[in-house]
């Protein structure tokens, strides 16, 4: 590996994706061992040099021998490219160039409703929130979500068909649901709940895929299905802790899953 040195690396150390790559730089010589700084500890020689709002969007790299500053995609493929020069060429290639850039702020503006943090100070590392990311991420989850459930749900032995248009509609309506009755509650907090509420339907969908390609008894799938409600309700509530909310989202969304899978039991289509 080719070291890229006297560089620095401002890395959001409250999201544990960001820990690993940033890590992996440095133990693999991508970086100086010393090649990175966490957000909340860094030095105020470094906080001088950097955009300091744009780097809780966009990872930020300093080149200390120009005392400049990259970020985000840009700032990953000059790591990379130092060792693979090959794979920095192909990345800036356009459309992968674009593709990746919007990949990644799509991650990067969600990354903390798909892994919260209790740290909410203005020195945290936190993204600005951006709407067209956010609503993009509500529909990936309920689109994934609702294609996953939607085969699930025949092997519940509850005379239910194979049926996306329905689990869609589930899945919009918890988002309606949520809304209409938090609106006034939430204020300002909503599309930071509504967030982590569509990653924690997202966790149940992933516990759900291992079980797609199996064949056992319906009772088995029920129970599974039970376990993986439990989960997602427990995790429910400990993201709303950390979003300093009572429990009445959870209790919303309670009932909203209560009477959901009342009316499919009750009126299968």
């Amino acid at each position: 590996m080719n070291t890229l040195k006297k560089h620095t690396l401002i890395y959001d150390n409250e999201c544990p994706m960001c820990n690993i790559y940033s890590k992996g730089f440095t133990k693999f010589g991508m970086l100086d061992e010393n090649g990175r700084e966490a957000f909340t500890e860094i030095s105020k020689a470094n906080k001088s040099i950097i955009d300091f709002n744009r780097a809780k969007n966009e990872i930020a790299l300093i080149d200390h021998n120009r005392n400049e500053v990259v970020y985000g995609l840009d700032s990953l493929l000059l790591i990379i490219g130092n060792s693979f020069p090959l794979l920095e060429r192909i990345g800036r290639m356009n459309p992968l160039y674009w593709f990746f850039k919007k990949l990644y702020s799509f991650v990067s503006y969600n990354r903390k409703q798909i892994i919260p943090s209790a740290n909410h100070t203005e020195q945290a590392c936190i993204p600005d929130f951006n709407l067209k990311y956010r609503v993009m991420y509500i529909a990936f989850v309920i689109v994934f979500s609702a294609y996953i459930l939607s085969i699930f749900s025949g092997k519940l032995g509850l005379n239910l068909n194979h049926s996306f248009t329905r689990e869609l509609g589930i899945c919009i309506g918890q988002i309606i649901w949520q809304t209409i009755f938090l609106r006034i509650y939430l204020k300002d907090k909503i599309w930071d709940y509504l967030g982590n509420m569509m990653t924690v339907s997202l966790i149940g969908t992933l516990f759900l895929i291992p079980v797609l390609l199996t064949n056992f008894a319906s009772s088995f799938y029920i129970i599974y299905f039970g376990i993986v409600v439990l989960i997602m309700l427990l995790e429910h509530l400990r993201r709303c802790k950390l979003l300093k909310l009572n429990d009445l989202p959870t209790i919303s969304w309670i009932l909203f899953k209560m009477t959901a899978w009342a009316f499919i039991i009750g009126l299968p289509f």
